[in-house]
């Protein structure tokens, strides 16, 4: 079911949404046998359609045998619980069923307890369509009297488990930041991007990690994953792969999953990852930008990634890097399956590497080893030699580093 509001456009945008719709509950393994839309001036409070469109709707059921109604939009508690008295059928919107592909796709702790709170959010004001069948206990001889009626007992089951799994994930962002701690002095870099445009790819190829898990599926990765990637002269950065986003997402699960998002902010670099075959890579981009300044990471650094250029013939991929050129300028074109492919990619990575870990001289005494010691840890090394009784080092460090290391006696300059 698709039913958005009349305006310039709308018909073109309702192809594309319902058919990411109807992929959305392919993953989810269900089977798309029909499909009903209006365009509204304003959605009915009640029952989100109009009167003579639930009547059509009810004959597509009849001439389907259609066992689940899918609405592209979030609905009301009270809307989906008319609509489904009405119908006779049960009623997901697309909030629900992205919820239920995570939960299916969630494979470590992590994930499941992320996408249980959301769930359980999401739940949470819907109880009473969820249980309409069960009546109050009833009082009498014998007994304490009515007591809580089990919709009251399950709010109060799920408001204690929803406090639990806030805690739990409280000690994972812990967790996360000391992990984080050790990596300060890295340049680390995150993909983000609307689902299924190539992440994971990306980050398989530049690592050479097999183990990357790829799928051409919706919502493939949900924890993230990190690795090293090695670039000249014994540069490497740490490239991490993030979950992706859609159009329309749960707020609970952006709420939910903010703990894992919190590496994108830690992150140097953004790389924002675009499948460049899709017709609507603007809008997806639009997406995504609103998932970033939801995060409170607008500001940060960003890197857009034209990705599966492979599937363009060379005049449309032409023009395209015209137009993106005046559009998104600070962009490269990459394809993460031919050959070097990811070469401009992995430029622009050495390339932001070198600005934010510049190249710098630091003479430090022999005697001193915890110094030197330090400077390998937090910087990349790129010689090393005695000179007298000090150590001359060329390295690349970033400021940060660069300052404690004066503060502790070394002579810094710039290389």
């Amino acid at each position: 079911m698709g039913a958005p509001p009349k305006r310039s456009g709308a018909r073109y945008q309702l192809a594309e949404h319902l058919a990411e719709l109807a992929e959305l509950a392919d993953t989810a393994g269900a089977q798309v046998v029909g499909e009903v839309t209006q365009f509204l001036e304003r959605p009915n409070p009640a029952t989100y359609l109009g009167k003579g469109k639930l009547d059509e709707l009810g004959a597509e059921i009849e001439r389907t045998g259609a066992s689940l109604l899918i609405f592209d939009d979030e609905l009301t508690p009270a809307q989906g619980r008319n609509i489904e008295e009405l119908t006779g059928r049960r009623v997901m919107d697309r909030a629900e069923l992205i919820l239920d592909i995570f939960a299916t796709r969630a494979r470590t702790s992590e994930a499941r307890l992320q996408v249980e709170l959301a769930q359980l959010e999401y739940m949470l004001p819907r109880l009473t369509r969820m249980w309409t069948h069960l009546e109050k206990f009833r009082g009498g001889i014998g007994m304490r009297g009515p007591g809580e009626t089990q919709l009251e007992t399950d709010r109060r089951l799920i408001g204690n488990r929803i406090r639990v799994l806030r805690d739990r994930l409280a000690d994972v962002q812990k967790a996360r930041v000391v992990q984080r701690q050790g990596r300060r002095s890295e340049f680390r870099a995150a993909l983000v991007g609307y689902t299924n445009v190539g992440k994971s790819s990306i980050l398989r190829a530049l690592a050479g990690d097999r183990e990357v898990f790829v799928e051409n599926r919706l919502f493939a990765t949900l924890d993230p994953l990190t690795r090293s990637v090695q670039l000249a002269d014994g540069t490497h950065v740490l490239l991490t792969d993030t979950v992706g986003f859609i159009r329309k997402l749960p707020h609970h699960l952006v709420a939910s999953f903010r703990a894992t998002l919190e590496e994108v902010g830690e992150a140097d670099l953004l790389l924002h990852v675009l499948d460049a075959s899709h017709p609507a890579w603007e809008e997806q981009r639009r997406v995504v930008d609103g998932v970033l300044t939801d995060l409170e990471l607008q500001e940060r650094p960003v890197l857009h990634v034209f990705n599966k250029i492979d599937r363009l013939p060379h005049e449309e991929l032409i023009a395209l890097e015209h137009r993106v050129s005046a559009l998104v300028p600070n962009s490269v074109f990459v394809s993460a399956v031919a050959d070097d492919g990811l070469e401009p990619l992995r430029r622009a990575l050495l390339a932001a590497t070198r600005r934010e870990r510049p190249l710098i001289h630091v003479r430090l005494p022999l005697s001193d080893g915890k110094l030197l010691a330090e400077l390998h840890q937090h910087g990349v090394v790129i010689e090393q030699r005695a000179e007298g009784d000090e150590w001359i080092v060329t390295a690349r460090v970033d400021a940060v580093t660069a300052a404690r290391l004066e503060r502790q006696g070394a002579v810094v300059s710039t290389a």
